[in-house]
């Protein structure tokens, strides 16, 4: 087969947000697609919250795609520090939307089961009513609501429990604590879905490369469902760990944000739309554990 001029023209695809867990599991993928040409950028590299900055690099680099992995996560601090998470979750999106609307770059960001209140008794759709019940969850709300109002042609993809090897997160954590103490105590009555990052991170990159853009709000973790309980239970098993893991209400552990005590998400939508495959939440985890350098 011959190649033609347009074959010749990598797709440039910029990472924001480039040291957490999502970007880092996007660099990991970076040699298998070899079709695109990847720009990460970290914090330090381009804060997205220094808006002329990013339009400066955006009129330098003219990236065809941008997936914002970019976000201020730290749900509980976010309650005292409201005007930061609102900064990045929400003002700096929906600058990110209008440049790349202006620059005719396709925008994909990355938002939370955190938009929910948790109160469902079946999963969540992208149509179900959001209502954020804590200030990291509200931060990114509104910055879904400024990426649709002015970038229209965006998507959006909702997301829970995110973890890998990289950043922080519930799994290393319990590695961690597996390590450390003789018994943990794990929250038994909040109900969600994990979703390893480095899945994300291949959906994304299918998404991009079937060629087949619809813009939109679409919903995407592993598949199953579980407690933080449980989820614990299966880390200490796959590490052969002895260490018991008891289950605890939320109410005996309190924290400054709320959490959602059921965030399931429906992943109908991405499947039909984009034949997006849904990994089973425990082949992940145990996937993710393989690559694991800590000892037993």
């Amino acid at each position: 087969m011959g190649t033609t001029q347009h074959d010749t023209k990598k797709l440039k695809i910029l990472v924001t947000g480039a040291n957490g867990q999502l970007g880092k599991e996007l660099r990991q993928l970076e040699k298998a697609w070899p079709q695109f040409d990847f720009l990460f950028l970290s914090r330090e590299d381009l804060p997205i919250h220094h808006f002329e900055l990013v339009r400066q690099f955006f009129a330098a680099e003219h990236p065809d795609y941008l997936i914002n992995c970019a976000a201020y996560t730290a749900v509980d601090k976010a309650e005292s520090e409201k005007e930061l998470a609102y900064q990045i979750n929400a003002e700096a999106v929906g600058v990110l939307a209008a440049i790349c609307h202006q620059q005719h770059c396709r925008f994909i960001h990355v938002s939370t089961d955190y938009v929910f209140d948790g109160k469902a008794q079946r999963p969540y759709t992208e149509d179900d009513t959001c209502s954020p019940q804590s200030v990291y969850g509200a931060s990114k709300y509104k910055g879904e609501q400024l990426a649709l109002q002015f970038d229209p042609d965006c998507i959006i993809i909702r997301t829970s429990w995110v973890y890998s090897l990289f950043g922080k997160n519930f799994v290393k954590t319990m590695l961690r604590l597996l390590q450390e103490k003789p018994s943990l105590s794990v929250v038994s009555d909040q109900i969600g879905a994990p979703t390893y990052a480095a899945d994300l991170a291949e959906a994304i990159l299918s998404i991009i490369s079937a060629n087949n853009w619809k813009s939109g709000i679409y919903n995407y973790s592993n598949s199953g469902q579980i407690s933080w309980h449980a989820f614990a239970v299966a880390i200490a098993e796959l590490q052969h760990s002895q260490v018991p893991v008891l289950p605890i209400t939320t109410d005996q552990y309190p924290t400054a944000a709320h959490r959602p005590a059921y965030s399931v998400l429906d992943k109908t939508k991405i499947t039909e739309t984009f034949g997006v495959p849904i990994k089973d939440w425990k082949e992940s985890l145990a996937r993710c554990l393989s690559f694991c350098t800590f000892s037993a």
